[in-house]
């Protein structure tokens, strides 16, 4: 299938090669030359703009887009408004807030092309592991873009089914799912993301409570030198607490326990913010949520081994480097 992406950085550029693992035939852009270029090499299609890129596919087309939520989105969305043929589709892979998905929606309409939007959970290691896809969008659109969807996906793999779930039309066990209509995707993937924030607070504090062990405040048959990174690799085999987040802690703190390569300064990149601002619209009581995204803003102040530990792990699935403070 033919699919156009816009956006070559971290994950853009995996997607593209997960793609044409698959066969698909990808037409692609970037602000990059130097991107693009790299892309052309694998067996992609390059173009110098988006009316190129346009120009190069075939009509109808779907294309992707894979910038920065806010203005690069809007601004992209908007100038592929004016230049893609009626019966198009586009697809926004990134973190955009749900209910600018569904102005656009409505605007996109009019023109006669669709939008979906598509929550995308995967990180640095998606183009291995498979991308978890939150879809939203109409079902027209959604249901011709399936074997897009179905390639970029983990699909079922070794992972156990679970007792009692026997829902064979249900795409959710190959690792992506049609979540509603537009907007539904992004705000599902918008709830995973508060969610996220929350798991990363507990183990981080978890491990900075067995670190304090040491405290010269606490007497000394209570004083305990706990492995860190040996607790974490014991609780990867077996343990109830055992999750991908924790895999990706026993692989940081394998590298250095005193985790000195990070500063503590956690980013929010917007999604734990909009999470938080729906619970309340909801009249949702989400305590552990507010409080994890509370402590990212009091990172930016002071760090603590919690916070190292929450970069550390930020840094490890989804490859986001560390901003220093201002």
């Amino acid at each position: 299938m033919q699919l156009g992406m816009i956006g070559l950085g971290k994950m853009g550029a995996n997607m593209v090669r997960r793609l044409l693992r698959a066969k698909h035939e990808l037409f692609v852009y970037d602000r990059s030359a130097e991107a693009v270029a790299t892309l052309e090499k694998e067996g992609a299609v390059g173009a110098a703009s988006l009316k190129e890129l346009v120009g190069k596919m075939a009509s109808p087309c779907a294309i992707w887009i894979m910038v920065p939520a806010g203005a690069p989105t809007e601004e992209t969305v908007t100038a592929l408004a004016e230049i893609m043929p009626e019966g198009s589709t586009i697809i926004d892979g990134g973190n955009s807030y749900f209910k600018d998905d569904v102005r656009r929606s409505h605007l996109l309409a009019a023109k006669k092309i669709s939008y979906v939007d598509v929550g995308t959970s995967g990180g640095v290691w998606g183009i291995d592991r498979g991308y978890c896809l939150m879809i939203g969008g109409n079902d027209e659109p959604v249901k011709t873009l399936d074997p897009i969807f179905a390639s970029l996906a983990p699909g079922v793999g070794d992972i156990p089914k679970t007792p009692g779930y026997n829902d064979q039309k249900s795409t959710a066990e190959k690792g992506y799912l049609h979540c509603g209509p537009p907007g539904a995707g992004h705000f599902v993937k918008m709830v995973h993301n508060g969610i996220e924030y929350g798991l990363m607070q507990a183990y981080a504090e978890g491990f900075d409570i067995m670190r304090g062990a040491m405290s010269p405040d606490l007497s000394g048959d209570l004083q305990y030198n706990v492995p860190l990174s040996e607790v974490a690799e014991l609780w990867r085999r077996g343990s109830v607490v055992g999750s991908w987040l924790l895999d990706l802690t026993s692989m940081a703190l394998a590298e250095d326990s005193n985790l000195s390569n990070y500063t503590g300064f956690v980013h929010d990149s917007g999604e734990g913010r909009w999470t938080i601002q729906a619970a309340l619209e909801e009249a949702v009581p989400a305590e552990v949520l507010t409080a994890a995204l509370y402590t990212r803003f009091r990172s930016r102040q002071q760090h603590t081994f919690a916070e190292k530990m929450l970069s550390a792990m930020r840094q490890k699935f989804g490859g986001h480097i560390e901003q220093k403070p201002s």
